[in-house]
């Protein structure tokens, strides 16, 4: 993926919150294992325009969960968010950033083949084990993974609750 060093105002920039929690979500994720879960499924170039890489798809797919953004606004998103673009590997100065069209054929391809679930398990496990948790905001939360104590009893401080409740 592209550097976190950029040329002219890039140098100058201060890092957001979307900054860093890309950033985090870069190191912390197993990509390979997720690639590698996709790859029997994902189109290989045969005859005619080649498909966006996979790589990129991927992480161009977790965008609008994370940021709870539609498909024409992610879109936008990525022309609009210097911290996006270098998170999915796109230089704007060289190439088009894939379509609303494009994402939802991944989509499709994801759903088809039941991948959806295994996915987002997988970030879901991934974060647990690093002690953190996702807010609807997209910031990282460390989190502890038991609401049970040091003494292996239910902690009174800790408790769950259920949306819309």
């Amino acid at each position: 993926m592209a550097s976190d060093q950029g040329g002219g105002f890039e140098n100058r920039r201060k890092r957001t919150r979307r900054d860093e929690f890309l950033h985090t979500m870069n190191t912390i994720m197993t990509w390979t294992g997720l690639y590698a879960v996709l790859e029997p499924y994902y189109p290989k170039c045969d005859n005619g325009r080649p498909p966006t890489g996979l790589k990129r798809m991927l992480r161009i797919h977790f965008i609008p969960h994370w940021f709870n953004l539609a498909d024409f606004t992610c879109e936008e998103a990525r022309y609009d968010s210097t911290s996006l673009s270098r998170f999915v590997g796109i230089d704007l100065c060289s190439e088009a950033v894939p379509d609303a069209t494009t994402l939802l054929k991944f989509w499709r391809l994801l759903e088809t083949n039941k991948l959806v679930e295994r996915l987002f398990g997988e970030v879901g496990w991934v974060l647990e084990v690093c002690g953190m948790t996702l807010s609807s905001d997209a910031t990282l939360i460390s989190a502890p993974i038991s609401a049970k104590n040091e003494q292996k009893a239910r902690d009174p401080e800790m408790h769950q609750t259920r949306k819309g409740q």
